[in-house]
């Protein structure tokens, strides 16, 4: 079972005619799903980063550098279900002088459901200070994007002056590799605030802003409405804002 969804489905982006495009499966398991069976959106972006890191060790690229995520976009058709058997398409669709754009494509047994485009910044594993993409980049990843440049530029605005947060705590399973909280833990924060509404998002997006570190104290602020189907939700620690999401349940 898929759950499906009432508004007219997005436009998908074709596969590139040439060039690099990686193919891998999954199978949507308990760990993955709300209790009603829908996988969740951390979930989902755990299966875009190990997608695309399967990609690269396919790949034989060995960079001299690691990714950070910029900013996620998702279009939504349907959402995979428990026990689903879905596939997942991955390619370079687009670059920028220190960056990358990925697309990822979820498909399930009726078709395409889910495409993700995805701005991932390369930075020195040194001092992670951004960093050319380089000619063994363009060499395994370029031919894909035919030429496309992308901005790696936020635009989602901060949250109201008024508007109150919880605390956001946060554990010691929340931090990867890169000494950080991982990107698929602020999508848990946005299915926070899409619990107990009666609407799921066509189109969902995230930025990140700030990486959270060990110490941090951030807090969460939603603002949600269930007419026309709109949720922002942003995590913050004083001033700062850590990431910001947008989440509609129609498109732009």
């Amino acid at each position: 079972m898929t759950f499906q969804l009432r508004h007219p489905a997005p436009v998908f982006r074709a596969d590139p005619p040439q060039g690099r495009v990686f193919a891998t499966t999954r199978e949507v398991r308990s760990t993955d799903v709300v209790p009603a069976g829908r996988l969740r959106l951390d979930a989902l972006a755990r299966y875009l980063q190990e997608a695309a890191e399967d990609d690269v060790s396919d790949a034989g690229w060995d960079g001299s550098y690691l990714w950070l995520v910029r900013r996620v976009a998702l279009a939504l058709r349907g959402y995979p279900a428990h026990r689903e058997r879905i596939s997942l398409r991955t390619y370079c669709s687009a670059t920028g002088p220190r960056w990358a754009e990925r697309t990822t494509t979820v498909s399930g047994a009726g078709g395409d459901l889910i495409q993700s485009t995805a701005i991932w910044v390369a930075v020195s594993a040194a001092d992670g200070r951004p960093v050319p993409l380089g000619e063994s980049f363009q060499r395994v990843y370029g031919p894909s994007t035919e030429g496309r440049q992308v901005s790696a530029r936020l635009s989602q605005p901060g949250p109201p002056g008024v508007a109150a947060g919880r605390p956001w705590p946060l554990r010691a399973a929340d931090f990867d590799t890169a000494g950080h909280v991982n990107n698929s833990i602020h999508w848990a924060a946005v299915e926070d605030g899409l619990a107990g509404l009666d609407w799921l998002p066509r189109v969902a997006e995230l930025e990140y802003h700030r990486p959270i570190m060990p110490g941090a104290e951030p807090e969460l602020v939603i603002v949600a409405s269930q007419e026309p189907g709109e949720l922002r939700a942003w995590l913050r620690q004083g001033p700062q804002r850590l990431a910001s999401a947008w989440l509609t349940a129609g498109t732009r």
